[in-house]
């Protein structure tokens, strides 16, 4: 099981299929040792092979119990029923972010009940840099923390572009950044409008636990034309007053 179980952490560190060849190094484990584990692994659907490219992703049984892990993770479970009567009442998409492997990822999205909204999915990873759930935890992680993920993203960035040297970046934080994280702090939110997507605002709540820590992040998102991104406006109100709520529940 231990063996065998880097071949799932890789694919989850990675966070996309991967071809045989390039998870089994990524794995430790030469290819024809690894041939096996992934077709018994396939057979429980922890893991699933595209037929078209041959690729080894993350199967339907994997989903099933990160969901179940989830619905077991109490500030997940108590943000929920909230994101709904957010977007109901905001009419706007309303999401939840916690700190995952690869960075702030969306793990339960509630979309507007109106025919006007952005989609989101499932899984989604935000940048920590050009989206408001990255920004509000990188306002309130540790610091190395953060410039891990930083560094972590500009390099997925690079490769992405076929322009990686095979060594992660150093990064730091400018004085830009450390200026407008700050503020995120002074006012309990953060937003962005146009920076990840085009025409898209957001805007972003922490929710804490009684040690102080940051868990997850109540986001919402919509069109810029109709998104209400003032500090003080309808969606500051109800984002900072839901959050709060729910880290008082969790001893804040």
């Amino acid at each position: 099981m231990e063996v065998g179980g880097q071949l799932l952490l890789a694919l989850a560190h990675h966070g996309r299929p991967m071809a045989l060849k390039d998870l089994s190094v990524a794995a430790a484990m030469a290819a024809a040792k690894a041939h096996p584990y992934l077709v018994s692994f396939g057979k429980l659907g922890l893991i699933a092979q595209d037929a078209g490219t041959g690729r080894y992703g993350l199967g339907p049984l994997a989903m099933q119990l990160g969901l179940i892990s989830l619905q077991q993770f109490d500030p997940v479970r108590l943000a929920t029923p909230l994101i709904a009567e957010l977007a109901q009442t905001l009419g706007h998409t309303v999401g939840i972010a916690v700190w995952g492997n690869r960075g702030p990822t969306m793990v339960r999205i509630e979309e507007a009940p109106s025919a006007v909204h952005v989609n989101m999915r499932h899984g989604t990873v935000m940048s920590l840099r050009g989206t408001a759930s990255g920004l509000l935890f990188a306002a309130h992680l540790p610091r190395d923390q953060v410039l891990a993920a930083l560094s972590d993203e500009r390099f997925a960035e690079s490769r992405a572009k076929g322009k990686s040297t095979g060594v992660k970046p150093r990064v730091t934080l400018d004085d830009a950044m450390q200026a407008e994280l700050t503020q995120i702090r002074a006012r309990g939110l953060s937003r962005v409008s146009g920076s990840a997507v085009a025409g898209v605002s957001a805007m972003a709540a922490p929710v804490f636990t009684d040690g102080g820590k940051m868990v997850l992040s109540l986001t919402a998102i919509g069109p810029g034309a109709i998104f209400d991104s003032t500090w003080d406006g309808a969606v500051a109100t109800a984002l900072k007053r839901a959050a709060a709520s729910l880290s008082r529940q969790l001893g804040a």
